[in-house]
């Protein structure tokens, strides 16, 4: 009933529509994230795609990245319907081994950095509804960003409005699934603002999978001086007592997929979310021909979770993991405009200093109550980063991009619990690597662009993967970076002013590669496992029809393996070199048509199909989630009258009815590799505007 009443007020709320364009397509986008400043896609000698504001919430109750990235080939973006471990993300590969939050992937919302000094990185706190657009950067280029090897997902809020608006959106769907937000825009003399509001709530379609999750977002403009902007952006999330059902066993799932494994009601496995965040970026148009960017962030992160396990002998770390985060970062970027041999040239280099310090406490966990102390520490990382880069259009159709970065990543662990059986584990470790990249690109034609691009990269461990050892206490810091050079060649092409073709070779070779070794009731430990290839192809399509449709298309071929044999798990097995890496499908594909006919109250429909290879569980490669092809379909409309706007929408999700499963646990030691996905289940939605 809650639900219904919240669609009739949607009718009559204010808020600016969110889907306005069902068949927009913006063919050639501007990107800031590949070469760090204002460029087309087009012309970057990099793998970047961006989406759009109005295809992020079209159609979608936009809960989280897993709906906006299906669309860009490379990533695999798996919604876990586990709210207490957050998406499983990865690019090409790389980041699949993540049990919870997103690693090997560089995350940034408004260039303030999401992902932690030492590589973590959470998706919870990004706010859809806010967003203007979204990044994403695969390949060698990447690197420039420091401590990850797979990519760069980078949010932007939108601009304020001219025109002030307020609204209000309402998703609702199965399983007590809702989505509910409000967002206001516009500006009051010189300062410019946008803040929006969302509620996410779920029962889940998995038993001991209910969740609430709040976002905030806000971000204000300003300018004080004629060369001088200031951008002032916050955000919070508050995620109280996520249920985490944890995975099932084969048998299991082929008994109920719903179901959660017994331990999990049994220990109440469950975690809670808060974090607060804010940061201040200011431009200075210095000179006419030069830019200075200076950004500063600081925020606060608190983390409580239960495991599926007492941790209550003597030199166990317990069974409740509490994390109390602080941390904070300032970076200074300057982009020049000059010449080299009379042609043009752009150079930019920068710093970026970055500290994260963690009080660990980990307590018995006496069947869903927290028990006794069994451990506290306090641990810090420091990061700082140098990079340069050089963009130089050395002939009018031939571009040569090179750049380096160097970084210097210091961990220290101080242990505060020391007893007579359990030792004192402090310690330090510290990372340094330097990086280059260069790319080229040859303009063929003012409709066909060619690049290659070389990079190498590296991986610090996490705090959260050297925080245990599999047969001892303290933490792991005998773990080595991951190493990784890549290369890339590809094609962008305009067959004509509607259509767009994308097409990229990839490889990557890394030493060193860190996998699970260890996963037992939400607690993993990790290893070096040598040297591991990845061998891929990419290719995307989209073109305007005419009549109304439009159509997006991607593919992705990935064949990621170990190229050497190594021993993992206990007892330790050995792997053999050619076995694929595991939470890797080797073939992706997504399309999805929408027609949008003109008239019919803004009638629009929607066809999306999506197939995903088999997804290995385990390094040995003897378990696997099967290879599985999902469609979903949706309609809407969209009406206006003067300033009021108002769309709906009803979608219905895996209209098959498919039993599969989007991800899985790697290498879990009680063999629980498989989160099933929810079968045929519909989500609806409307949303309001009022411009003033």
């Amino acid at each position: 009933m809650l639900h219904l009443k919240l669609l009739a007020v949607g009718v009559f709320a204010a808020q600016e529509v969110l889907a306005q364009d069902a068949a927009r397509i913006e063919l050639d986008p501007v990107t800031v994230t590949a070469t760090r400043s204002l460029q087309r896609s087009f012309d970057v000698p990099a793998s970047v795609d961006v989406i759009d504001g109005a295809t992020i919430r079209d159609g979608t109750p936009a809960i989280d990245l897993s709906e906006p990235l299906v669309r860009v080939p490379g990533i695999f973006a798996a919604s876990r319907g586990n709210y207490a471990q957050d998406i499983q993300i990865s690019s090409r590969g790389f980041g699949a081994r993540a049990t919870f939050g997103v690693r090997g992937v560089r995350l940034y919302q408004d260039f303030i950095p999401a992902t932690m000094p030492d590589g973590q990185g959470q998706t919870g706190s990004f706010s859809l509804l806010s967003a203007q657009r979204i990044e994403v950067l695969r390949g060698p280029f990447s690197t420039l960003y420091g401590n990850a090897s797979g990519g760069v997902i980078a949010v932007f809020t939108e601009e304020p409005a001219r025109v002030p608006a307020v609204g209000f959106t309402a998703n609702v769907g199965s399983y007590a699934t809702s989505n509910i937000g409000v967002r206001a825009t516009g500006t009051a003399g010189d300062i410019g603002y946008v803040a929006a509001a969302n509620r996410f709530d779920t029962e889940g379609y998995r038993d001991h999978s209910a969740a609430t999750r709040d976002v905030v977002n806000a971000k204000l403009t300003f300018t004080p001086g004629t060369n001088l902007r200031v951008t002032v952006i916050g955000s919070s999330q508050n995620q109280p007592e996520s249920q985490d059902p944890l995975g099932l066993t084969q048998a299991q799932w082929d008994a109920n997929p719903r179901q959660a494994t017994p331990v999990a009601t049994l220990f109440n496995t469950r975690k809670s979310v808060t974090q607060l965040q804010g940061g201040v970026a200011l431009e200075y148009q210095w000179m006419p021909a030069t830019t200075l960017r200076v950004t500063g962030y600081g925020g606060q992160r608190q983390v409580t979770q239960y495991l599926a396990f007492t941790g209550a002998a003597a030199t166990a770390s317990g069974g409740v993991v509490d994390l109390d985060r602080t941390y904070g970062g300032l970076g200074a970027r300057i982009i020049t405009q000059s010449t080299l041999g009379g042609r043009p040239l752009t150079l930019t280099a920068g710093v970026d200093g970055d500290r994260m310090g963690e009080t660990r406490q980990g307590f018995v966990n006496d069947f869903g109550v927290q028990g006794a102390l069994r451990r506290d520490e306090y641990d810090t990382v420091r990061s700082t980063d140098l990079y340069a880069e050089a963009l130089w259009q050395a002939l009018p159709a031939l571009a040569v991009t090179l750049g380096v970065r160097t970084s210097r990543v210091n961990y220290a662990i101080d242990d505060r619990y020391v007893a007579s059986q359990n030792p004192d584990d402090s310690g330090a470790r510290r990372y340094a690597n330097t990086s280059p990249v260069a790319g080229v690109v040859w303009h063929a034609t003012d409709d066909i662009n060619l690049h290659a691009s070389y990079g190498q990269g590296f991986e610090t461990p996490t705090l959260a993967e050297l925080a245990y050892r599999p047969l001892a206490t303290g933490p792991n810091l005998g773990l080595a970076p991951a190493l990784a050079t890549s290369w890339e060649v590809g094609m962008k092409w305009f067959p004509s002013s509607r259509q767009r073709i994308n097409l990229a070779l990839f490889a990557a070779n890394t030493d060193q590669e860190i996998v699970v070794d260890t996963a037992t009731g939400g607690r993993t430990t990790y290893r070096n496992a040598g040297k591991t290839k990845r061998r891929g192809v990419e290719a995307l399509w989209e073109a305007d029809l005419g009549a109304g449709f439009v159509v997006h298309a991607n593919y992705t071929y990935l064949q990621a393996e170990f190229a050497e044999d190594f021993g993992a798990g206990l007892p330790p097995v050995i792997v053999r070199a050619g076995s694929r890496l595991p939470g890797v499908p080797a073939q992706q594909a997504y399309g999805i048509v929408t027609w949008t006919p003109g008239g019919m109250h803004g009638f629009n429909a929607a066809v999306e199909i999506q197939h995903v290879g088999k997804l290995y569980a385990n390094d040995r490669n003897t378990a696997f989630a099967p290879a599985h092809t999902i469609g979903s379909v949706r309609a809407g409309f969209a009406q206006s009258s003067g300033r009021f706007e108002i769309t709906q929408y009803v979608r219905v999700n895996n209209v098959t009815g498919r039993n599969y499963s989007s991800s899985v646990i790697v290498n879990d030691t009680n063999s629980r590799y498989f989160e099933p996905s929810p079968l045929r289940n519909w989500m609806a939605g409307i949303g309001a505007s009022l411009k003033f």
